[in-house]
């Protein structure tokens, strides 16, 4: 079989129409629209080729639909939500100690380290917007039903301004519904 760039176009006999999205020295990715997935075949299986593509540069063209698109971008941001960010924290805390003191005096006070309880909001602030960004995507919710839920996230936020003091960097902060809480 001849080297297929990107963009080309094959038939699968089980998956259907497919387009080459990715080529390595042994396989393709061919995106099945039929499947609403990507999957990776052998370049031997014996494709029918429907359009073949040199280039792997080259446009795929009107082949794909906005669903196509969609799903693409879901599978993307999918993967890069899982990436740590690095979020520095003000320089005034560094090696500094959280100390939570009882108000009974017989009971003992709790030392925390501050850049392990600013690891901890840090997180608390990244899973937030983790399901901030599946409720946006959820293709089962209503635009109002999703428009609820949003609320009730912004309102986390509202409540978690307070650690703000803790981040060097203000587009790191929590923001809250701007004091309507």
């Amino acid at each position: 079989m001849e080297t297929l760039g990107i963009g080309s176009r094959v038939e699968h006999p089980h998956f259907g129409r497919g387009t080459i999205v990715d080529a390595g020295s042994e396989t393709y990715t061919i995106w099945f629209k039929s499947q609403n997935s990507a999957k990776t075949i052998g370049k031997e299986f014996g494709l029918t080729v429907i359009s073949a593509s040199q280039n792997s540069t080259e446009s795929i063209g009107g082949n794909i639909s906005l669903a196509d698109i969609e799903q693409a971008l879901d599978n993307i941001l999918e993967r890069r939500l899982h990436e740590m960010q690095i979020v520095p924290m003000a320089n005034k805390w560094n090696n500094g100690t959280l100390i939570l003191k009882p108000g009974d005096s017989s009971l003992q006070p709790k030392d925390l380290p501050i850049e392990t309880f600013f690891h901890k909001i840090v997180m608390v602030r990244d899973r937030l917007r983790l399901i901030e960004q599946k409720i946006n995507a959820h293709k089962g919710l209503t635009d109002e039903e999703k428009v609820d839920m949003q609320q009730y996230v912004t309102a986390i936020y509202g409540s978690l301004t307070t650690f703000n003091v803790l981040f060097r960097e203000t587009h790191h902060q929590f923001r809250g519904m701007g004091g309507k809480e």
